[in-house]
């Protein structure tokens, strides 16, 4: 009965600590030392919430860039996150990417030169926020023949908005499609 005593009290000790007082004290932390990133990275236009720069969204006119296919639930679905875990080999996923690449080249037909692997792939997440710098370049014709642009005024935009490797060593330089989005916009003085 002694032992039994301990176990319970230990568990209702342990519980309060570390399930409670333990997740309440890195919230606070992270609030006040990054309160950026404690609340999701959240991107705000004109006093609203309009995405965050760590999950995808589904960009499909020609005005704006487009970001990697989702496999996420039905599309961009933050409680549905995954990949599609398809094998290279795998007809569905070979059907499916030769269908997007198709898309890609009816919807920007003048576009030369095959489409960035990233722009017809999903990520391990299937909410990848980033394309590479390479899929951000392929879409600046579509782009800036849509909004009526100079390409090299859209060119400059996306190499103003490449991100280089964290650190200066971990993964690949990154555009976050949202935020090159917004920017693209307030060039055009755009809501």
């Amino acid at each position: 009965m002694r032992t039994l005593n301990i176990a319970i009290r230990y568990t209702i000790v342990t519980t309060i600590l570390l399930g409670i007082g333990y997740p309440l004290l890195i919230t606070g932390l992270a609030h006040v030392l990054m309160p950026d990133k404690a609340d999701g990275q959240l991107i705000m236009r004109n006093g609203q919430i309009v995405g965050s720069a760590l999950i995808g969204q589904g960009f499909t006119s020609p005005r704006y860039f487009h970001s990697r296919p989702s496999a996420a639930g039905n599309g961009w679905d933050a409680t549905s996150s995954g990949g599609s875990n398809l094998a290279p080999t795998n007809k569905k996923l070979v059907d499916r990417v030769d269908a997007d690449v198709a898309a890609w080249h009816k919807q920007d037909p003048g576009t030369k030169g095959p489409v960035p692997i990233g722009l017809v792939t999903t990520s391990a997440s299937g909410l990848d926020p980033d394309i590479s710098p390479a899929g951000a370049y392929y879409q600046v014709p579509m782009v800036a023949a849509a909004r009526h642009l100079p390409e090299g005024t859209v060119r400059a935009l996306v190499t103003a908005h490449i991100r280089g490797r964290q650190f200066g060593f971990l993964g690949e330089p990154t555009v976050n499609v949202l935020e090159l989005n917004l920017a693209l916009d307030q060039v055009q003085g755009q809501k």
